[in-house]
């Protein structure tokens, strides 16, 4: 089913997770991110041990930075009174259709780590697919890496495929030939050197 959104998915997304939300730089380092990814860029506001305020408090910081997007996981009220974009459910949170009754213009993506999850998630009416780990991360140590021939197969599903876990700037050519809409990062984007020109970087391959 073909649905209307206001703005595009973006290529870029950079995650955040409890570390990232509570570093007392993470404005400068979202302002510096922004800066290189612009309205290709989208924010998750995410930390599965955050209070609700805490969430609540991250959403708005990282909404700070037009024209980057804002997206939300798993939190819908967080999601709402922020005024996200989207919003990244996984395996436990609610279903994309029960999400779509809240706002029914969110990009609604589902967090998926192999083919018959990308395949429910498409059954679901997801609108976009988060599928990883593809490369081996510190973030999910104990979970095999798909690796690109299995990222690649998920892909071909149909819906947007955005790869994380192990990614970088000079992965991001590979993971685009294997059919991926964009890619996703914690580590990469947030503890970068340059992260304007690491997020520049990282979308190029986009670029017409």
């Amino acid at each position: 089913m073909t649905r209307s959104h206001p703005v595009p998915l973006p290529r870029l997304h950079a995650i955040t997770d409890e570390r990232v939300a509570r570093r007392t730089d993470l404005g400068e380092v979202a302002s510096a991110l922004a800066s290189g990814g612009g309205a290709a860029l989208a924010f998750h506001a995410r930390g599965r041990s955050l209070s609700g305020r805490e969430h609540y408090e991250l959403a708005i910081r990282l909404s700070a930075f037009p024209p980057a997007r804002l997206f939300v996981n798993d939190r819908l009220d967080v999601a709402l009174a922020a005024g996200a974009v989207g919003v990244q459910l996984g395996a436990a949170s609610l279903e994309p259709e029960t999400a779509r009754r809240l706002n029914a213009v969110w990009w609604i993506g589902r967090s998926v780590h192999d083919w018959e999850e990308a395949q429910s998630a498409r059954a679901a009416e997801a609108d976009y697919l988060l599928v990883g780990p593809v490369f081996a991360t510190a973030t999910h140590a104990g979970r095999e890496p798909l690796g690109v021939e299995r990222f690649r197969a998920i892909a071909r599903l149909g819906l947007p495929a955005v790869a994380i876990g192990g990614v970088t700037a000079e992965r991001v050519p590979e993971l685009r030939a294997a059919g991926a809409y964009g890619v996703a990062a914690i580590r990469a984007l947030w503890e970068a050197g340059d992260p304007t020109g690491t997020a520049r970087r990282m979308i190029q391959e986009w670029e017409p």
